[in-house]
């Protein structure tokens, strides 16, 4: 055996696979949508993209908490992750939102808008990867520094599946006029939060051992009917995502105790608040 190669762990990158491959099917399936003449026959294509991303999300989360459960964390898969999510939460999003909906903005501005969000993206990973490395000291916090990409993604994702299923119940065509510029400008806000160092939780701590109350069954529970609800789900990964983002905007304004309480409770840690 030769000691030099690196350890590859089957599960955990199995599911980092599986992140690759929705986020590459993903990007093809936009390309099959910019090859239509009009927006009402590129919806399914752009729709089933946004799926994809959220597939995407749903295996970077499991890969990592696979990787600490069973003790099987490594450079390899931190490498590998990062690869996975440039293509997945990076690319594909910018994709799919300078076509279906900041084509229209003047000349190149939609494309030039999803490029700062896919090379902030990318140094944000890099950032990532390196502070990952350094010698972990006592007592440092396990949260992110900038928003994580597959959140920044997810959002992204979320408020496009919004748009443009409002521009397909109210006929906007190919046109979604002043969103095309709430967008833009919130790509624009996602793109500086990666980079920031405004610290988000990780949820590393969560896992299929974690111990839950009552109260969070029920949320769990009511977030799963509003994902069913034909009338809700269009709303619910937008508000998701949203409440994530603006949490760790206004963490800073909380006095540390209910900074701590809330930070234990994302973190499945138990607490007597």
């Amino acid at each position: 055996m030769n000691h030099s190669e690196p350890r590859i762990y089957l599960l955990p990158n199995l599911m980092t696979a599986g992140n690759l491959c929705c986020g590459f099917f993903a990007v093809l399936t936009i390309f099959k949508g910019m090859e239509m003449n009009d927006f009402s026959s590129a919806y399914p294509f752009y729709e089933k993209a946004i799926l994809l991303i959220f597939g995407s999300c749903i295996f970077d989360l499991l890969d990592g908490r696979l990787a600490r459960m069973g003790g099987q964390e490594s450079p390899f898969g931190q490498e590998f992750d990062s690869l996975a999510d440039i293509v997945s939460f990076g690319m594909a999003p910018a994709l799919l939102v300078s076509k279906a909906v900041l084509f229209n903005l003047e000349g190149r501005i939609g494309w030039a808008i999803a490029f700062i969000y896919l090379l902030c993206g990318a140094i944000r990973l890099a950032r990532f990867n390196c502070i990952a490395n350094m010698p972990k000291q006592k007592g440092a916090s396990s949260n992110f520094q900038g928003i994580p990409i597959p959140m920044a993604a997810g959002f992204i994702a979320s408020v496009t599946f919004l748009l443009i299923n409002f521009g397909k119940q109210n006929d906007w065509g190919n046109d979604l006029g002043y969103w095309n510029y709430v967008l833009a400008a919130g790509m624009l806000g996602l793109s500086i939060l990666m980079i920031s160092k405004i610290e988000y939780p990780s949820f590393k701590k969560i896992d299929f051992q974690t111990r839950g109350t009552v109260w969070g069954i029920l949320a769990g529970a009511l977030v799963l009917v509003m994902l069913l609800n034909e009338n809700t789900r269009w709303y619910t990964p937008t508000a998701i995502f949203s409440l994530y983002l603006i949490y760790g905007l206004v963490r800073p304004m909380l006095s540390k105790d209910w900074r701590r309480n809330i930070d234990h409770a994302l973190d499945g840690e138990d607490s007597e608040a």
